[in-house]
């Protein structure tokens, strides 16, 4: 299994499968943590991105694997589609800059020059591939829920963060993503001829402001479709940790 990696325009292909190959990929080495799973609720989540492209042959299996926590009720699984691949033959049909832009946000923020897919973010604070399964619950196990951060909460289509602790440069971003299980048949470049399972796919993500740590309210827009739902994240800096999450 390898996974595809694109390094100052170059692309070069890297086993998937090596602790030695996640381990230098990986932000710096995380905090230890405790994880309470009496916590683990939908105010007190895990929250795990996934970076992947339909034109990436390597991305089935991890896109497998976040799919399979994705309807658990303390976990944020968040289906982000790189643009990076478009050019090998199929432009994914769900990839927006933006998230291309996330995901490099998090390689700089963490010293690399370099981006890969697929790659698994779990709370802003430590990536891997995400091709196996048991290292992936062993990531997010040892990341565990978020906690001691402000509370989320909604008063029409207000949201309100409360009071607490805040670094310099801390972000409040609503993510709208589509719950829905989808079958997208890929017609060309590495996966043409498959049918891709997609699920909580990333259909909008904004900045709706700083959060200082005092109370403070920000506007919430409406989904584009009612089908979708709306995530919180509250992050310290560009491609920092994530603090709170809530799912809405």
């Amino acid at each position: 299994m390898s996974a595809r990696l694109l390094l100052s325009g170059a692309i070069f292909a890297f086993a998937a499968c090596s602790s030695s190959s996640d381990s230098a990929m990986a932000p710096a080495r995380p905090e230890k943590r405790v994880v309470d799973v009496a916590k683990g609720d939908a105010r007190h989540l895990v929250v795990v991105e996934i970076y992947q492209s339909q034109g990436c042959s390597s991305c089935p299996p991890a896109i497998e694997n976040v799919n399979s926590i994705a309807a658990r009720d303390d976990i944020l699984a968040l289906d982000f589609a790189v643009t990076y691949w478009d050019y090998l033959g199929w432009a994914d049909t769900f990839a927006k800059p933006a998230y291309t832009a996330r995901q490099w946000d998090y390689a700089h923020a963490s010293g690399r020059g370099r981006v890969y897919t697929p790659q698994v973010v779990v709370n802003g604070r430590e990536a891997l591939v995400g091709n196996v399964k048991p290292e992936l619950d062993s990531v997010i196990a040892r990341q565990g829920y978020l906690v001691g951060g402000p509370a989320i909460d909604v008063a029409g289509r207000q949201l309100v963060v409360g009071a607490g602790k805040a670094a310099a440069g801390t972000s409040v971003w609503a993510v709208d993503y589509d719950p829905r299980d989808q079958q997208v048949a890929i017609k060309a470049g590495e996966n043409g001829g498959r049918t891709l399972p997609h699920r909580n796919i990333v259909r909008r993500l904004t900045r709706l402001g700083a959060w200082t740590g005092a109370r403070a309210s920000f506007a919430l827009a409406l989904p584009e479709n009612p089908a979708y739902r709306t995530a919180i994240l509250i992050q310290q800096g560009v491609g920092g940790p994530i603090i709170a999450a809530r799912k809405l």
